[in-house]
């Protein structure tokens, strides 16, 4: 079949650190070639959608800004979508909240003054930000938003905590789920990306190295599916997996017989 609708993942699909992986580029012309809308999706929330961009235009890929959804642009879209007047409190450090403003949220730097409270990235993140939160809900706020589920990031020197090790220590303290969870596996982080492209989910192909998060998203919605080994997941791992993509390539390279 041919597919009207591309979402690829960033980092272990694309990109290695700051490399561009083998094949990669060539891959997107030829998909881009055919005439298939692409979208760059990621989970991290710490750089915006036109720094990616230039980052890709610099290896060699073309890409727009408007062609890359991150956890914090995805977050962006939710609020103004359900919490389009809400006062904010963010959990999340500089990289994060600047990315809110520049967007036009209103951020407020009293919890007790929030309607809603995000929480992401925060390398600063310890215990008096429990407390705002605590402060947050006991006056009155109604909404806890996260912007993606990471429990751990990958760095030279290990795994260190994500957003999601902050997000469900917020949670735990607050005593409720978060009301939504941007980034993959979010359907409406799907429904978010299929719109940009402007396609149904079944003719949409979602290229990704993760199972919990790329291909559980495209699953979810009825995307076609194919995993890259070039990232995170080995033979050993999918083997073991309840989620199963439709299809597996070496790297998206290899790919590009399915788009």
């Amino acid at each position: 079949m041919t597919y009207r609708g591309v979402v690829v993942d960033l980092d272990g699909t694309v990109l290695s650190g700051d490399a561009l992986l083998d094949g990669a580029a060539d891959a997107l012309r030829e998909i881009r070639g055919a005439g298939a809308g692409v979208l760059f999706l990621t989970n991290n929330p710490t750089r915006p959608p036109a720094e990616y961009a230039r980052r890709l235009a610099r290896l060699g890929v073309d890409a727009r800004p408007d062609e890359v959804l991150t956890a914090t642009s995805a977050t962006i879209d939710y609020l103004r979508e359900h919490h389009p007047d809400d006062a904010v409190f963010a959990i999340a450090e500089e990289s994060v909240t600047s990315q809110l403003r520049d967007a036009g949220v209103t951020l407020v730097a009293d919890a007790r003054r929030a309607d809603t409270v995000v929480v992401g990235y925060d390398r600063e993140f310890g215990y008096s930000d429990m407390v705002a939160a605590l402060r947050a809900f006991d006056a009155g706020a109604d909404a806890l938003v996260g912007t993606d589920p990471d429990i751990t990031v990958p760095t030279p020197d290990g795994p260190v905590p994500g957003s999601g090790a902050i997000i469900d220590a917020v949670a735990n303290v607050v005593e409720r789920d978060p009301d939504a969870v941007l980034g993959k596996p979010s359907d409406v982080t799907a429904r978010l990306a299929l719109d940009r492209l402007d396609v149904p989910p079944a003719e949409c192909v979602l290229v990704g190295d993760r199972l919990d998060t790329d291909i559980a998203m495209g699953e979810r919605v009825g995307m076609t599916t194919v995993l890259v080994r070039t990232g995170v997941t080995d033979d050993e791992a999918l083997a073991a997996s309840t989620i199963q993509p439709d299809y597996v390539r070496d790297s998206l390279a290899d790919a590009r017989d399915l788009l």
